[in-house]
């Protein structure tokens, strides 16, 4: 039954994809740039912080600032994903005590939600690589499947927190402080060039290969044998501990929120 439910949500795919640009819209509602207020905002924290950052750390600009904007925008993803995460089926509540839809709509919801967030902050790396004169080539094809990875990797970081969360509301303030530990530990205003011998933590760091993944290719570098590695032991894994968890308890989710 949890397989069936992962793949009736998948089929689902028009549900989901009319729920996130609902919620897409609701957020900007009334507003003049609507979405691409996203972008501006994007844009103006890699203006910044590529210029401030730049100068503390004395590096080229050129290759600072794509690499902040890549950071910046696939970090915005993997955070967004496992802080909505938490709230996934708590946020749910009416839909899932009145409709009988699969419970995994609500997270293919919350994942494409924040890939509309990607395809808007994507504006951004467009605008620094034609700045700055940055073209991957045929390495750049090396962030799909990085991206797909990515996804993956959202699914059943939604699903396992949500089940979490919806049982242990104390869940989603520690998932949000050890996100917000991890972005200052990971490569992403900081370039790992900058740290000699690049020590266990950043080798250990799952976030800092599931970034690599994507980022690199983009830079016009394939990401390292290690990375692609240790992005699928991760993914199997989370997918392994989140369907056993998800098999056992779906049907008292209804009842947690």
């Amino acid at each position: 039954m949890a397989l069936l439910d992962l793949a009736q949500g998948a089929r689902a795919h028009h549900l989901w994809y009319l729920l996130a640009w609902q919620d897409i819209r609701r957020l900007y509602r009334r507003s003049v740039l609507g979405p691409f207020w996203l972008t501006v905002s994007m844009g103006a924290l890699v203006g910044v912080l590529g210029t401030l950052y730049g100068m503390l750390f004395e590096v080229d600009s050129a290759d600072y600032v794509p690499f902040l904007a890549l950071g910046f925008i696939v970090w915005t993803l993997i955070s967004g994903v496992i802080g909505d995460g938490c709230n996934a089926f708590i946020n749910a509540e009416g839909i899932i005590k009145q409709v009988g839809l699969p419970l995994s709509v609500h997270v293919y919801r919350l994942l494409w939600h924040h890939l509309i967030i990607l395809a808007h902050n994507a504006a951004v790396f467009a605008v620094v690589a034609a700045v700055f004169a940055v073209w991957p080539g045929w390495t750049g094809l090396l962030a799909l499947p990085g991206l797909v990875l990515l996804c993956l990797n959202g699914l059943w970081a939604g699903l396992l927190l949500g089940i979490l969360s919806a049982r242990f509301r104390d869940v989603p303030p520690i998932v949000t402080s050890v996100v917000r530990i991890c972005f200052f530990v990971t490569p992403i205003i900081w370039m790992p060039e900058l740290m000699p011998g690049r020590p266990l933590v950043l080798h250990v760091n799952p976030f800092f290969h599931l970034v690599e993944v994507v980022r690199a290719p983009l830079l016009g570098q394939a990401p390292g044998l290690a990375s692609w590695i240790a992005v699928l032991i991760v993914t199997a894994a989370g997918w392994l501990a989140t369907f056993a968890l998800f098999r056992r308890y779906r049907r008292r989710i209804a009842y947690w929120v």
